[in-house]
Parts: structure tokens; sequence; C-alpha cells
């Protein structure tokens, strides 16, 4: 009989282009060492580095990845998972992360932009459950304005308020 959860992720992991972690988030009751972690991303790496697929099976568990000019993102889920759940939530991370990222993931743009790469998987797992598969929802949440300033008249704003707005509005207008 199928053992049915909504715990489908055991781990999310951003390698860049010599194997090293960028980002790895590992869900679940399995408390691993930091040196098993590192162990097995290595052994993940060389075994997806130059092929082709989008999902293998690797150490009894199903692996899902993408890569891109030099960042691997892989998704990792048990035996039992479905291929196509834990692809589509691939797909979506991916997808929200480009698009925040402008379509430039590269090692550098993620490392620089942590904060919101990290945002993003929180959005879309949460515990090893999946919580959203639709990229543009992913990115509204993260990208959200903020509502502290936005809501205040700006006759009302302190001088720090209003210098953000002025400063906010002023670089919208430039990247128009």
């Amino acid at each position: 009989m199928v053992n049915l959860s909504l715990y489908s992720i055991k781990a999310v992991i951003l390698l860049d282009a010599e194997g090293n972690r960028v980002l790895a988030k590992y869900y679940g009751s399995e408390n691993t060492t930091l040196k098993e972690q590192k162990q097995f991303e290595k052994g993940l790496f060389d075994k997806t580095k130059r092929a082709q697929g989008e999902v293998i099976l690797y150490d009894n568990q199903v692996v899902c990845y993408r890569s891109n000019i030099d960042v691997f993102f892989y998704v990792v889920g048990s035996m039992e998972e479905n291929e196509l759940i834990l692809l589509s939530m691939l797909n979506a991370f991916y997808d929200a992360v480009s698009t925040l990222l402008r379509y430039q993931v590269e090692k550098r743009s993620v490392m620089d932009n942590l904060d919101l790469v990290i945002l993003c998987l929180d959005e879309t797992v949460d515990g090893g459950i999946i919580l959203e598969t639709d990229s543009n929802a992913i990115v509204s949440r993260v990208s959200r304005p903020r509502m502290d300033v936005v809501d205040i008249p700006f006759s009302e704003q302190t001088l720090l308020q209003a210098y953000q707005t002025a400063k906010d509005k002023f670089a919208s207008q430039l990247l128009r």
C-alpha cells in the first residue's frame, strides 16, 4: 500500500558549476550531519553534471534537476514520490527565481540576491510540503511592495519614509 503524505520534498539544493553548495535546505525527520549532506551533494553533482535528463534515481531517492549556466537546481523526494509533482515544484521555483533575477540565473546573481531566492523557496516549500506551484503567485508574494510606506499619504510620512518612497518611485521611473 502506498503511504500518502503531504511531506513530499526531502531537500532542495542549489550547487554551482564545481559542485559547491550555494543553497541547501533539507526537510524531514532524518537528522543528517553536514558531512553526510556534503557527501550526498558531491555524489549527486558527479552523477548529473554531464547528464541531460531531468529525473534520476540516486541513493534510493527521486531527484529532479535543472541546470542553467553555472547553477544546478535539485529537488529530492522519496522513492515513492510522483516525479511529475517534484518536477512541477522545481519548475515553479526555477521560474520564480528566474523572474525575480530578471532572467539572469547564474551563481553571481543568485548570491547577490540570496535573500530573494530563499524567500522564493520558503514560499514554494514549507517543511517538505509543497505550498505553491504557480511561479507568478510566488513572485507576487516575494516582490510585494512594503505596505507600511505605500498606504500612508505622502504628507503624513516621516522624513525617512518620504525619502524612501521618493527614491523607490525615482528608481522605478528610471527602470522603465
